[in-house]
């Protein structure tokens, strides 16, 4: 039997087979205990305030209001109430959605029962967790808003500006005082860390991004 204490749980989720199966779950935890469910955003909104739940699993994509909308509006409501996103979906921008809205952690329905019971109690204790496909997804996401230059070390940087100057492998070997195989390296480290097919598109990029001062 759900005790005093039992972290009060709500799920939201638009198919009515992953509540059952989300309540059985809950239902054969002793300090879990179901409060709520809702089929969508909108429900959710209208069965919190009498729900009181201290977490609510929520899924993601749901007809009339989205979960991140739903989850957006409660915190604002209610942000005593931790959310974890429980969707099917691992889409780098469902991700920074449903965190930005307020979610405190982000799984994937497939999950373990044991990984997301230890999740419910760590939202509660407000602590995160993260799928590591969502980690991955918010991982891609800052990686790519880098420059394309950020990668180059600085010698790499010195070579990519003679290239810009026109010189030749062997023109930047002498200049630089190195072998011309060495030269030849870094060249070939520029283009792939640039993601140039050839010199004069990793010029044209330099050029673009600023990568050198002319």
């Amino acid at each position: 039997m759900n005790g005093p204490s039992a972290i009060r749980v709500m799920i939201v989720d638009d198919h009515d087979m992953v509540r059952r199966g989300l309540s059985a779950f809950l239902m054969a935890m002793k300090d879990l205990q179901l409060v709520g469910e809702a089929r969508n955003g909108r429900e959710a909104l209208e069965i919190c305030d009498s729900a009181r739940p201290d977490v609510i699993l929520m899924d993601l994509v749901m007809p009339e209001m989205s979960g991140a909308e739903a989850s957006r509006e409660i915190r604002a409501r209610c942000p005593e109430v931790q959310i974890i996103a429980l969707t099917s979906f691992e889409d780098k921008e469902l991700v920074q959605d449903a965190l930005r809205a307020g979610a405190i952690s982000y799984l994937l329905k497939n999950v373990s029962a044991d990984d997301l019971a230890e999740a419910i109690r760590a939202a509660h204790a407000g602590r995160p967790t993260l799928a590591p496909e969502a980690a991955q997804a918010l991982i891609q996401t800052a990686t790519e808003g880098l420059s394309p230059g950020n990668e180059l070390t600085p010698r790499e940087r010195e070579v990519l500006a003679l290239l810009v100057e026109g010189l030749t492998n062997p023109e930047i070997a002498e200049r630089l005082v190195i072998s011309r195989s060495t030269a030849k390296a870094h060249v070939s480290n520029i283009l792939s860390k640039l993601g140039a097919s050839n010199r004069a598109e990793a010029v044209s990029l330099a050029l673009q991004q600023k990568l050198v001062s002319i």
